[in-house]
């Protein structure tokens, strides 16, 4: 007698069979996790998608932060006279016609936004980081007296910035704030989306 004639035949199809599929379903519980970390997290994909705001609450001369990728974002309504003041500070500022700075085609501009009234820049310093302190009083006796329009000042080095967020003359700064890429649509700012 020969050693297949005992062997049954379905039986061993079968045991074959659920051998091979509990095998895939074991490869694909380890092959998932695995795949999976090559995705970015949650938390990456939040960081870099755009942000949006309903603006249409900021009274005149007031300042918002929004938070982007980690950093906040300044939204200032501005008022006519500051936007009026924007051209009587250019004498004392770094850069006025922002060569040097970042900000989006668009942007390059007296006002350095898309519309007069509406600034958004990153509220970073660009000397060292820190976060610099909304100023809007005209004439502040500690941040130049007459010759301040309101602006932003950073209490860490002393570096001054106009509404534009611009830079001024002898101070650690060496650059404007950027302007990161934005639309406005009526009452709605999308920080991160041109």
């Amino acid at each position: 007698m020969s050693h297949a004639e005992g062997v049954n035949i379905k039986r061993r199809r079968v045991l074959i069979a659920s051998t091979a599929a509990i095998g895939a379903v074991g490869v694909a519980s380890v092959a998932t996790p695995f795949v999976r970390s090559w995705y970015p997290s949650a938390k990456a994909e939040a960081a870099g998608a755009a942000v949006t705001q309903d603006i249409s609450a900021i009274e005149d001369g007031m300042m918002i932060v929004v938070k982007y990728r980690g950093k906040p974002i300044f939204v200032v309504k501005r008022t006519d006279e500051m936007v009026a003041n924007l051209e009587k500070v250019k004498p004392q500022l770094s850069d006025p016609e922002s060569a040097e700075s970042i900000q989006p085609e668009y942007a390059k501009n007296e006002t350095r936004s898309r519309e007069p009234s509406i600034l958004v820049v990153e509220g970073v310093c660009t000397h060292l980081g820190c976060a610099p302190n909304y100023r809007p009083e005209v004439g502040a006796a500690d941040l130049g007296g007459a010759n301040w329009y309101g602006g932003f000042f950073c209490p860490c080095h002393g570096s001054l910035y106009d509404l534009a967020g611009r830079v001024y003359k002898g101070v650690p700064a060496p650059t404007n704030l950027p302007v990161p890429e934005h639309s406005i649509d009526g009452p709605i700012l999308t920080v991160g989306e041109a």
